[in-house]
């Protein structure tokens, strides 16, 4: 049933990791060099920091290489989250992936607004080619500025022309989701493709079929 209290919306807006793409990089490493060494290694460097340099453009072959220099002990464990992305960023969230290809094929526009470097989204994307079928992409590497600050928020609604009580968006962490909500979007916390299913159908965009 169609929420009679927010007006329909003009545009959905997808973010990528942990909604469309499984981004648990600890999990990963726990695959790839056994847990203990993983933890030691967590406790050690801030890699979620150092991601967040090339999120915001940096370059990304020279922000794990400085690190990695920086912490000899861990250097080839650090080295493997630029030559092994492909292994961190992984697998795909199907049934979001549906959903993004369900609204499209509606005429609905769908938008990216993603925390993620300028090469390591090319990696992606050249694998995970459902990563090219958005109408409009914000990545925050080329944006130069990273969720949750306001300015990237501010930066896709002047681009897009779409009034911010018009724009849903689903992301899975709440400073993004709140930031974004005090903007005046509307807004879904994702917990899980069924919650997020639900909520497009609750908003009038997809039947319950479609969302399935």
């Amino acid at each position: 049933m169609t929420d009679p209290t927010l007006p329909r919306p003009e545009a959905v807006i997808f973010d990528i990791g942990n909604v469309l793409i499984t981004w648990q990089p600890e999990d990963r490493y726990d695959e790839m060099i056994g847990r203990a060494r993983r933890e030691a290694m967590f406790a050690t460097v801030d890699l979620h920091a150092m991601n967040e340099r090339f999120d915001r453009g940096e370059v990304f072959r020279d922000v794990v290489q400085e690190t990695a220099e920086t912490y000899p002990e861990f250097r080839d464990e650090i080295l493997m989250w630029h030559d092994r992305w492909l292994d961190l960023a992984r697998p795909p969230i199907d049934h979001s992936v549906r959903l993004l290809r369900a609204l499209r094929a509606k005429g609905v526009p769908v938008f990216a607004l993603t925390n993620f470097g300028i090469d390591s989204f090319a990696l992606s994307e050249a694998r995970d080619t459902f990563l090219t079928e958005f109408d409009r992409r914000y990545i925050s590497g080329h944006m130069g500025v990273t969720k949750p600050d306001p300015r990237i928020y501010e930066m896709v609604e002047d681009d897009c022309g779409i009034a911010p009580e018009r724009l849903l968006f689903t992301d899975d962490r709440p400073d993004n989701i709140d930031t974004a909500a005090r903007r005046g979007w509307q807004v879904h916390l994702f917990e899980g493709p069924k919650g997020w299913a639900d909520r497009l159908v609750a908003a009038g965009l997809l039947t319950p079929g479609e969302a399935a």
